[in-house]
């Protein structure tokens, strides 16, 4: 039965309805899929049995005609969700073996609409990191190898589990978040498709704070179909969550396949980088045409203030990460350090519960809000990130959406850039304008480098217009017709 994991959650799910297959079968299968990829190290935490009873339980609504959306499809959950009596870490040492007494809203809707949790997916500590290195539980193997080099690379960060387990086979969809590129980034360098909705499309709640203007939760899948599936499982108006939007969702899946005819893409002109590697450039121009072929017409755009995106970034998820983590102390959960007095006890708990990139944003955070640099550095930053989000107004008063590369490079080696954080910070010079202005990015797997390395588009889109992006992304699907998998070698 292990061909069941090569299926897509469509397939899957179509199989299912048509009793081809049992929801356990195909649980199944994917536990011993997960059992044989421990190399990978992309799941955290297994958890089998829990998978088997859900579908079990799945099989039993099925029998009844009680079916839902996602029912006894089996998922991989990032380690930032909170599960209900699951260990959820947020891949960080300091929440120990914290394990909630409630369910993340984004995950409670994919149980009530029947999906199967398979177990937690690794990630970069409290979601900070491109690579997939910060995590206490060791990084994640990229299942992609380059040709004739057996060089382990990174799944890309901090949705690397997510992203790895999706393109492995080891579950068909992840959740995932994406603060600065964290569901795009893994993506473009797994050969998968992974979508950040509009900033307020899923709920937050329940799901482990970096920085809260920012983070949004999204799915990585295997196609476009896949990922419109999840999102309209995911999303939806929650009162818990001041920054939810009242709004309907709508039927993302019913968007796929759309024509795209007459449809305004823009190509902004400040996308192309210093040190861009040519392929990528190449790759851009070839989804260009792939778009004019389907009936799009392309406008040259400005985004002015993209020079100023990563600093401002860099600024503002800090601050606010500086303030979401001050409440791990050691004093309620997770990891404590005795010390000779309170202070101590805090001091000895964080330095030995954080890991030295979450403590590095801290300090940067805790700075750029201090007395002195309030002013200078975190009221300069919101004021660059108004003018981002005006850039993109104004292009989407000419345009549809935009169409970029997703990040500069292909999977690199692990280690590359552990100890140059500068270097690893410009992996997110496409995604990150994005989040600074709320608005959804859509990655699709779109060709190879030269060594068989996969590589994305991005896809940019107004405020809740998701459906665009997943009609733009299907043309785009079709016209790449991205097939190839990583060779199994774990």
């Amino acid at each position: 039965m292990s061909d069941l994991t090569k299926l897509t959650l469509k397939s899957a799910l179509d199989g299912l309805a048509e009793k081809h297959f049992s929801a356990e079968e195909l649980t199944r299968a994917h536990v011993s899929a997960v059992e044989a990829a421990r190399p990978l190290n992309a799941y955290v935490l297994e958890t089998p049995d829990k998978a088997l009873d859900m579908a079990r339980a799945s099989d039993a609504r099925r029998a009844r005609g009680e079916a839902g959306a996602l029912d006894g499809a089996p998922l991989g959950i990032k380690d930032l969700f909170c599960t209900e009596g699951v260990r959820s870490t947020a891949c960080s040492r300091i929440l120990g073996d914290f394990r909630p007494q409630y369910e993340s809203t984004v995950t409670a809707n994919l149980w009530r609409d029947g999906a199967v949790m398979l177990g937690k997916l690794n990630m970069d500590e409290f979601a900070m990191g491109s690579s997939n290195e910060t995590s206490a539980f060791g990084p994640v193997v990229n299942p992609w190898r380059a040709q004739g080099d057996e060089t382990p690379r990174t799944p890309g960060g901090s949705s690397g589990g997510s992203a790895a387990a999706v393109a492995a086979e080891l579950c068909l969809g992840a959740t995932a978040t994406d603060t600065g590129g964290s569901i795009r980034q893994p993506a473009a360098l797994t050969g998968t498709v992974g979508i950040k909705p509009t900033y307020g499309r899923c709920s937050r709640w329940g799901v482990v704070a970096f920085a809260s203007s920012l983070d949004q939760a999204g799915p990585i899948a295997r196609t476009v179909e896949d990922a419109a599936i999840l999102l309209k499982s995911m999303a939806g108006h929650d009162p818990k969550d001041s920054t939810s939007l009242n709004v309907a969702v709508p039927d993302f899946p019913s968007f796929v396949g759309k024509s795209v005819k007459g449809l305004r893409v823009g190509v902004p002109k400040e996308y192309r980088a210093d040190g861009m590697s040519a392929e990528i450039e190449t790759l851009w121009e070839q989804g260009v045409a792939w778009l004019k072929d389907a009936g799009c017409e392309i406008v040259e755009v400005s985004l002015p203030h993209t020079k100023y995106a990563l600093p401002a970034y860099y600024i503002v998820a800090p601050a606010e990460a500086s303030s979401n983590l001050a409440r791990y102390d050691g004093m309620r959960y997770g990891l404590r350090v005795e010390g000779a007095n309170l202070t101590e006890t805090y001091e000895k708990t964080r330095a030995e519960g954080f890991g030295e990139e979450v403590k590095r944003r801290i300090m940067i955070g805790a700075y750029v809000l201090s007395a002195g640099y309030y002013d200078a550095y975190y009221l300069k930053a919101q004021k660059v990130r108004r003018r981002i989000a005006d850039d993109f107004d104004q292009a989407f008063e000419k345009v549809d959406a935009l169409l970029t590369p997703t990040a500069p490079s292909a999977a690199f080696p692990l280690g590359q850039s552990s100890d140059d954080p500068v270097a690893m910070y410009l992996n997110d010079i496409f995604t990150v304008t994005v989040n600074l202005a709320g608005l959804p990015g859509m990655s699709i797997p779109a060709g190879r480098d030269a060594s068989g390395l996969p590589l994305g588009l991005q896809l940019i889109g107004r405020a809740l217009d998701e459906g665009t992006l997943f009609s733009l992304g299907s043309a785009l699907e079709t016209a790449a017709d991205f097939k190839a998998r990583p060779q199994a070698w774990w």
